[in-house]
């Protein structure tokens, strides 16, 4: 049996509707991501502690699954008409041939090998190095299983410079990767924090099943104390809006790390945090910046004289 997947391009008035509608209409599955991923325009869902979260991206792909002969033209008709749309929504729509689709998944997601001695290991694999440092990580909800070069810049900083005995604070935790990692190598103890309750639950799974200690909340539920490190992987605009909260978290002398930032945004990034950290030059992998360094106490004040 082969299958049907429909694609519309909608903004953040109708998106959530259309997604309920399909399912009502046969939709085996609706996925809502950021029309604008992966460019300059990408938007982060993203919030300060104690505030609401926007729900929707403005630009929104909504992806629907549907059985082969179901008739798209008539569904996408009947879904427009549904959410006060007069003319039906310009879609597109592609065949999938049936395959084994857990097989299919697991094909794509391989042991990643981050350095030397850090790897990460979907459970369907066997550790290729079992004397090294191996993550227990599979593909999920939340975002982080080391493919992306945000996260491996931030896992190569943690395996360079983690010396033992640290607390570690990951802000944005997604997957829980970067906190693990950090206790595999070496850190006294690691606190994620994530504004997805999903990416919590995650990071809380995926802790237990690499038989480590960590701990994870949402922000609001989040203790306030400072951290010998503090580690962001999220985006550009999240990190300035976020300036404060995360120097505030990073006590004297201790060690901050960003990622998620494009490139050609590492310069703006760098000028706000310089504020509070001596910064070291940007790490760059594949078009993204890994920031870092240390916050050090600053006088300001007119030379004597």
């Amino acid at each position: 049996m082969a299958w049907l997947t429909l694609t519309v391009n909608a903004d953040a008035h109708y998106a959530d509707s259309l997604s309920d509608v399909l399912l009502e209409l046969g939709a085996l599955s609706v996925d809502i991501h950021d029309a604008q991923a992966d460019t300059p325009q990408e938007q982060a869902l993203f919030g300060e502690p104690g505030e609401p979260a926007p729900d929707l991206w403005s630009y929104n792909l909504v992806t629907a699954l549907f059985p082969e002969d179901t008739p798209i033209d008539a569904i996408m008709l009947q879904a427009s008409h549904a959410i006060g749309l007069k003319q039906p929504l310009a879609y597109s729509s592609a065949t999938l041939a049936d395959n084994d689709w857990v097989r299919l998944t697991q094909s794509q997601f391989n042991p990643i090998r981050i350095s030397q001695r850090l790897w990460i290991v979907p459970t369907w694999h066997t550790p290729s190095d079992p004397a090294a440092i191996n993550i227990t990580l599979d593909p999920g909800l939340a975002f982080g299983t080391g493919s992306h070069p945000t996260t491996r810049l931030c896992l190569r900083w943690l395996d360079d410079n983690i010396k033992g005995g640290e607390n570690v604070l990951d802000y944005g935790c997604g997957s829980g990767i970067l906190a693990i990692a950090a206790l595999k190598l070496g850190a006294a103890s690691a606190t994620g924090v994530d504004l997805d309750a999903q990416a919590v639950q995650a990071s809380r799974d995926n802790a237990a099943a690499n038989q480590v200690q960590a701990n994870f909340y949402l922000p609001d539920d989040a203790s306030r104390h400072q951290a010998d490190i503090v580690v962001a992987n999220i985006l550009t605009n999240p990190l300035k809006v976020l300036a404060p909260l995360l120097a505030g978290a990073t006590r004297q002398g201790g060690q901050i790390v960003l990622s998620g930032i494009l490139s050609e945004q590492a310069e703006e990034v760098m000028a706000i945090y310089g504020q509070w950290f001596d910064l070291e030059p940007p790490v760059r992998e594949e078009g993204w910046a890994c920031l870092s360094g240390i916050k050090l106490r600053r006088t300001f004040g007119r030379a004597p004289g």
